[in-house]
């Protein structure tokens, strides 16, 4: 060690014993120690006087020791989890009524949401009363984000309910600290229609400074109302409506779901004849939709809908909802249209499936009106179908008169063509006998396609009719005859037991209106061969399928649907025939005969049709021969 590092050592050791005489205790610090250390042993001593006379307490004044610090870790708890709302998360449920002719609604306290509604004028299928939800089968909760980004959910809250003067109104109102408050308020029509308003007051520093928008949570389970499970199921959906645009749905079939980021202006869980309809004057934005399908048991779906609404922090504007708790009855939904600018419609009498395009047009301005009409002078409706029936065939009536014409001179012309199909023989001169035949058919004035054009320009009404009976919720619960609802099956005989493939398709049961509808459509089948036959060869087994295959896949496909729709089917077949054997009695075919014999001296006008026709004929000829040539090579 050298003589540097040695005298650095000394001064450090003087530096410290200079400071630690500098900072030494005076005598009078010293005997403040020694009055602080005799206060610290008389205060240890009372301490542990204390231990030993709690150690001799009851066991119930320790219970209730234990409780108080508990409870007090409890609201400690409380607070730091929902802030201010933390003097909301216990409470008791209570419910508000809201009820009118129609509707009977409960307003729990517990989320401050809509927890039952019952349609009064309506009844489940084995009479019981029509509930759309109860309790947790629906619930609604809103997402609230604090200025202290802590995250809190109305459903989890107790909402107090405010009385006002108004008997129509409930207001349920979520406390925020001393002064804020955030209301969720009610009010009843005298109608399927329900008021739903937010505001907020006092909320500007309590939710976080940001929000311009509440997330919301909407699911429902969907209850099996009507007799026939798959038909109720294949009605159920959940449809939206995007703002100013058209009303879409997710599948119906099978779990699905959907992110749908453009505006929507209402979204409605529905089943076959009633719904729940969410509406925004504002808008729903940024919107996922998603549909389970429950197999079995009292629910058909799960729907459940995660969107946002608008809502003003401040307070000066509040955030407008609608609920409708009602029947898809497209008159009533159609009347909540009636004063709105084209913009601004609803198009809720959308959810009432009546079919797209023109067979919906159908319905909507000739169908429906006259349905309507009967309905509301008919109480029962199994006239009702019959007279619209009668009143559809006579519509239609100039269009059968023109098939049945033309079925009829192709029947009068058969010997003829049975002429040509022996003079024309075999496969080989199947063109050539194709030629003759179209060339009598065009000298003579009849057309084969001219049967088919009438059936067509009918197919429109037909399908609207198979699309509005079962979708008509004034067949529902309505008996005619042996059917004691006309929007469901009419079993005669039922079983319990389940069959591979039938009970799927068919169901456990045969109902008798489809049965005398299948019946009937095998003996109008084959009348309807035996007098349309022109003589021409058809196909191998056709004559088996219109007679016997048709009527029972009708049989198999409308077992389980609406009786009404089994019984327009029944007669009107029946009209049909009726029909078919007045035109046979009343039309001379001599005379028929004799006035296309002579046709045939005229001068023959093709029509375009008929020309196109020969054109394609001449082409298959020429195909035909070169495919002939080539074979012989």
């Amino acid at each position: 060690m050298d003589k540097n590092t040695i005298t650095g050592f000394v001064l450090i050791g003087l530096v410290l014993l200079f400071f630690t005489w500098l900072n030494r205790p005076t005598p009078e610090q010293i005997e403040a120690r020694r009055t602080q250390d005799s206060i610290a042993r008389v205060e240890q001593a009372k301490r542990l006087e204390e231990i030993r006379l709690q150690e001799e307490r009851t066991p119930a004044d320790a219970e209730m020791r234990d409780d108080a610090l508990s409870d007090s870790a409890a609201m400690a708890e409380k607070e730091s989890r929902f802030g201010v709302f933390a003097s909301s998360v216990d409470g008791s449920e209570e419910y508000a009524q809201l009820e009118n002719e129609r509707l009977e609604l409960r307003i729990s306290s517990k989320g401050g949401q809509v927890s039952y509604a019952r349609l009064k004028d309506y009844t489940t299928h084995d009479s019981l009363p029509l509930i759309l939800f109860e309790g947790d089968e629906s619930s609604i909760d809103f997402t609230l984000i604090t200025a202290t980004n802590r995250v809190v959910n109305t459903a989890d809250l107790y909402f107090t309910p405010i009385e006002g003067s108004d008997p129509n109104t409930v207001t349920m109102r979520l406390k925020a600290g001393d002064k804020g408050y955030l209301d969720f308020i009610y009010t009843l029509t005298d109608d399927y229609m329900l008021h739903y308003t937010i505001r907020g007051q006092g909320l500007n520093g309590i939710l976080s400074p940001g929000t311009n928008a509440l997330d919301v949570k909407w699911n429902q389970l969907i209850r099996q109302q009507e007799k026939g499970r798959k038909y109720e199921d294949q009605y159920t959906g959940l449809y939206y409506k995007f703002v100013a645009d058209d009303v879409e749905n997710l599948n119906v079939s099978g779990n699905r779901s959907e992110r749908i980021p453009n505006r929507l202006r209402w979204i409605a869980y529905k089943d076959k004849f009633f719904s729940t309809i969410l509406i925004s004057d504002d808008g729903f934005e940024s919107t996922t939709l998603d549909s389970r399908q429950l197999a079995s048991g009292a629910y058909l779906k799960r729907f459940n809908t995660v969107t946002s609404l608008p809502f003003d922090l401040q307070g000066r504007e509040a955030t407008s909802l609608r609920y409708y708790f009602g029947p898809n009855q497209y008159s009533q939904l159609k009347s909540y249209d009636k004063d709105a600018s084209a913009g601004e419609q609803l198009d809720m009498e959308k959810l009432v499936p009546l079919g797209a395009s023109v067979f919906r047009w159908m319905n909507q301005y000739f169908i429906l009106p006259i349905f309507d009409f009967l309905g509301r002078h008919i109480s029962n409706m199994g006239l009702v179908i019959l007279l619209l029936t009668l009143i559809v065939k006579m519509a239609i009536f100039p269009l059968t008169y023109k098939g049945y014409m033309s079925s009829a001179k192709m029947r009068v012309l058969r010997p003829q063509v049975e002429a040509l199909n022996a003079k024309y023989p075999g496969q080989d001169k199947a063109l050539e006998r194709q030629k003759a035949t179209m060339d009598l058919y065009s000298r003579a004035g009849a057309s084969p396609m001219s049967g088919c054009l009438p059936m067509l320009l009918q197919m429109p009404i037909l399908i609207a009719l198979y699309m509005l009976f079962p979708a008509s919720i004034e067949l529902r619960h309505q008996s005619f005859l042996w059917a004691q609802d006309l929007s469901a099956y009419d079993a005669v005989i039922s079983w319990d037991a389940y069959i591979p493939i039938v009970s799927p398709y068919f169901g456990n049961h045969i109902s008798l209106f489809c049965l005398l509808m299948v019946i009937v459509n095998v003996v109008y089948a084959k009348f309807n061969m035996d007098m349309t036959n022109t003589g021409q060869q058809q196909m191998p087994g056709m004559k088996f399928m219109m007679i016997y295959m048709m009527p029972l896949m009708l049989l198999v496909f409308l077992n389980q649907s609406a009786s009404g729709l089994s019984y327009y089917y029944f007669i009107s077949t029946l009209i049909t025939i009726l029909q078919t054997l007045s035109f046979r009695y009343l039309i001379n075919e001599e005379k028929l005969l004799a006035k296309l014999e002579a046709n045939k001296k005229k001068p023959s006008k093709k029509s375009g049709f008929m020309k196109r026709l020969e054109d394609m004929q001449k082409q298959q000829q020429e195909v035909l021969r070169k495919q002939q040539n080539q074979k012989r090579k």
